[in-house]
Formats: structure tokens, C-alpha cells, sequence
């Protein structure tokens, strides 16, 4: 239970921790120690902070406190995909998934409660838009899914290796909350991953865009869905207002500092919609000049929609059209789709 008269220090990247130490009266490299109790050694009982001075821990223990959101439910899918239900301090809930494969292990966060933008896709849209996660939930659902694969495993070996702002909601629009958990993701005291290994995933905010490149070089992925501003207008509602000239325009400089990074174009193939060989052909042409790679997504089935996922021999030709024009394309494979843990089911909530 949070206590309103206390800091969360889950909130805290490096520099926020290091003046939250100042302003107690403290050298600032408590921080990088406090930082590395809490996200290395997963550490939330400042008694057990053996480096600390005891007046030290007893003033943290009046002022701050470190706490994590609630894990109330957990799946796992017969492909080894596990599923989290996180309850928060106001009762509302997330939904975080972990990917494991052969040589990596991808986790999927969320970074609102629902989402705003509903996209005709997800069933995160479905759901509406309660609130924006703050930093202590977003790196929240890392810290515990960190401990729980370690525990499961017996031994603390890296088993998350990258993680996508994915999950719940659109990112951009929470963006300073989602910044300084991503700081706190890449930063070698906490979860060192590096800039590669951290993708933030957009409908397309394009000033947030610009934004973020300016003040963060995470990886980015833009869930691109259609190749004409009509159809996208239909299944991502923000193209209305930021449409493909602009985003496009938007990808186009996102790394123009770093010739070797690829922008990732996410496209989810939904049956007789946006899957013909004059879209594949449509998102060939307007792709032109943009370093980027293409992830094509077969449709999730979801409740009550009547949408269908394409047959694999169109989701072949598209992807050949792709190839064959030189743009990298991936087939992404479904994952956790019996748990509802696949791309477009998170819902966030509770079952009796």
C-alpha cells in the first residue's frame, strides 16, 4: 500500500535519485548505491542496505519507500509465453507480457492504463483511457519481472535481454514519465540494456517524435498498418491528424545522425482490409528512402470482432512484394495468442 507522505523511489532515474539524496543532506552517490539496491539486487527493505549508515536508512525509511505494483495473476501460454495482471495503488490494472526465445527474451510493457487512440485492431482501445502509468509502474512491471524469472530459474542470469514499450497504451503521450523509466532501463546501475535493445512503439504523435529524438536514442517502432492515408484513417485514427506525409517525414529524421539505425514499421495483416498485393505494392512506394525494416503482425483474434487474420498464402505474397523491392521484412510468429497475451489482446482486466 503506498504511503502519500512517502517518495516512491521507483520514480527515481539516476540523476533524480542523486538530488533526492542532496536534499536530505547527503552525498549524491547514495543514489547510484540506492539505484543498484533497488533494480540489481531487487532490494526493497532499506534495513537490508548493508552499505548504508544506519541514521541513513532510518531517514529513508521516514521520507521515501520503494514499492512496486502488484502482481494478482499470472499465465503462461503453451509456447512459454507468460502473461502478468498487475493491480495498481488505485485498483486499476495492466497488462505486461514476457516473450521468450532460443536467444533472447523480450518483455512487453505498458505505459497507460487503456489507451485513447483506439485503433480498430486493439483491444486495448476497447477498453478506453483511465490514466497515465507513472515512472515507479512503467519500470515497475520490469523490477518484477525480474524477480519472478529469477526466482524461477534459481539463479539471477539475464533473462530479459530487451524489452518494448509494446504493451497498454501510446507511449508518446505519456512521454516524460516514459523517458525517465527508459533511462532507468538502459542505465548500467539498473537493467543496462542498450539503446538497441530498448524499442519505444508509436501510432504516430509526430511532434513526440521529433521530441523524442532530440532528447532520448531508444530504438523506435511506428505501427504503420496501412499504406494509404484513407484506409489508415479508418484503422489508426490519429493518421486524421499527423497523416503518412507527416509521419513519414517524421521517420525519415528520426536517426538521420545514425545512418546504421533502422526504423521498425509494424504492420498487423487483416484479411481482405489492408493484405492485397496493391497495398503491399502502395507501402513499397511510399517507404522509399526511409532506412527501415518491416514486422508483419497475422491479426489476433479478439472478442466480439468480426475482423479475420490473413491466410498465409497472402501474408506470403505480401511479404515477398517487400522483399523483392529490397526492404527487410519479418513475419513475426503469434505468440501467447491462447492467454491473450498476443499483439492487440491486452485488456487489463479482471475476470471473476
Amino acid at each position: 500500500m503506498n504511503d502519500q507522505s512517502k517518495m516512491n523511489l521507483l520514480n527515481f532515474n539516476r540523476q533524480l535519485m542523486r538530488d533526492f539524496f542532496v536534499s536530505i543532506g547527503e552525498k549524491s552517490f547514495r543514489g547510484d548505491q540506492l539505484l543498484q539496491w533497488i533494480h540489481q539486487y531487487g532490494f526493497t527493505d532499506f534495513d537490508s542496505m548493508t552499505n548504508l549508515s544506519f541514521s541513513l536508512r532510518k531517514t529513508l525509511k521516514e521520507k521515501a519507500e520503494i514499492i512496486p505494483p502488484k502482481i494478482i495473476r499470472e499465465q503462461i501460454s503453451k509456447d512459454g509465453t507468460r502473461k502478468w495482471l498487475f493491480q495498481l495503488h488505485d485498483n486499476h490494472c495492466i497488462e505486461t507480457v514476457f516473450i521468450p526465445e532460443v536467444n533472447r527474451g523480450t518483455l512487453c510493457v505498458s505505459s497507460q492504463v487503456g489507451c485513447p487512440l483506439g485503433c480498430k485492431f486493439c483491444s486495448t482501445g476497447d477498453q478506453g483511457f483511465k490514466r497515465n502509468l507513472d515512472v515507479s509502474e512503467i519500470v515497475g512491471q520490469v523490477w518484477q519481472a525480474v524477480r519472478v524469472l529469477s526466482t524461477d530459474n534459481k539463479k539471477h542470469d539475464r533473462h530479459i535481454t530487451n524489452i518494448v514499450l509494446m504493451g497498454m497504451g501510446e507511449p508518446l503521450l505519456n512521454f516524460d514519465s516514459v523517458i525517465t523509466a527508459m533511462d532507468i532501463m538502459m542505465d548500467d546501475l539498473a537493467y543496462g540494456l542498450s539503446k538497441y535493445k530498448v524499442t519505444l512503439s508509436t501510432s504516430g504523435l509526430v511532434p513526440e517524435m521529433d521530441r523524442l529524438s532530440e532528447v532520448s536514442d531508444v530504438s523506435l517502432a511506428v505501427s504503420l498498418h496501412a499504406p494509404n492515408d484513407e484506409l489508415r484513417n479508418q484503422l489508426v485514427p490519429i493518421n486524421k491528424k499527423y497523416p503518412l506525409k507527416e509521419l513519414l517525414a517524421a521517420c525519415k529524421r528520426f536517426f538521420k545522425n545514425d545512418k546504421r539505425r533502422k526504423v521498425a514499421f509494424e504492420y498487423i495483416m487483416i484479411s481482405g482490409v489492408n493484405d492485397r498485393s496493391e497495398h503491399a505494392k502502395q507501402l513499397v512506394k511510399i517507404l522509399q528512402g526511409i532506412p527501415c525494416k518491416v514486422n508483419l503482425i497475422p491479426y489476433n483474434p479478439q472478442k466480439n470482432s468480426s475482423i479475420k487474420p490473413s491466410t498465409p498464402e497472402a501474408l506470403e505474397t505480401f511479404r515477398n512484394i517487400l522483399m523483392s523491392a529490397g526492404i527487410n521484412t519479418i513475419t513475426r510468429k503469434t505468440r501467447g495468442a491462447d492467454i491473450d497475451a498476443a499483439c492487440g489482446q491486452l485488456a487489463g482486466l479482471i475476470e471473476d
